[in-house]
């Protein structure tokens, strides 16, 4: 992915707050949310846009360019969904609402088309992973960060990121579900 902002882009919203909030919600959003959602946040959406909120007022004293930005926006992140992990680890669990099993509703056409889109599928693969693992390949695959951005967020070195991600991709490669899916 290419973001929309480019250095030169970046310094010359400088000091137009409105329009620069915009590009960068317009460039990241979407990477953010997906980031989110893969790490399990409980309402992503509404996470998503506590970050964008954090990220405003700091948006003219952020260096580094768009590498820069790009890094703190998931910095911000990452400190948001391990927020929400704390908070889940210390909420009651609950009961899930199970729509096919009450007869007094009948299915939508969302609910149809979002069934065959399995992104819990996606998850599922995941959960087979390390914490560490997870939190690289979601970082690298949907935010699109560099390793050197994910080490950086991460709190640890670029090589270590790698043979995370390395490790990672090996463990998926030899899980079932995978080796069933490229078999088809």
């Amino acid at each position: 992915m290419t973001d929309a902002l480019t250095d030169e882009s970046l310094s010359a919203l400088r000091g137009r707050d409105l329009e620069l909030f915009n590009a960068v919600y317009r460039s990241y959003a979407s990477q953010v949310l997906g980031y989110l959602t893969a790490r399990g946040v409980e309402d992503p959406e509404a996470t998503m846009q506590d970050v964008f909120v954090a990220v405003l007022p700091r948006l003219d004293s952020i260096s580094g360019g768009v590498g820069g930005l790009r890094t703190f926006v998931f910095s911000v992140a990452h400190a948001r969904m391990v927020d929400d992990h704390r908070r889940q680890s210390r909420t009651p669990l609950r009961q899930s609402f199970e729509p096919e099993l009450d007869p007094r509703e009948s299915g939508s056409a969302e609910s149809d088309a979002l069934s065959r889109v399995s992104p819990g599928e996606v998850l599922q693969l995941l959960n087979v992973l390390g914490e560490d693992q997870k939190e690289v390949l979601t970082l690298r695959i949907i935010a699109d960060l560099t390793v050197d951005q994910v080490a950086k967020i991460m709190g640890k070195s670029a090589g270590a990121v790698k043979q995370l991600q390395r490790r990672a991709l090996d463990q998926l490669r030899e899980h079932s579900a995978v080796k069933e899916y490229v078999a088809q």
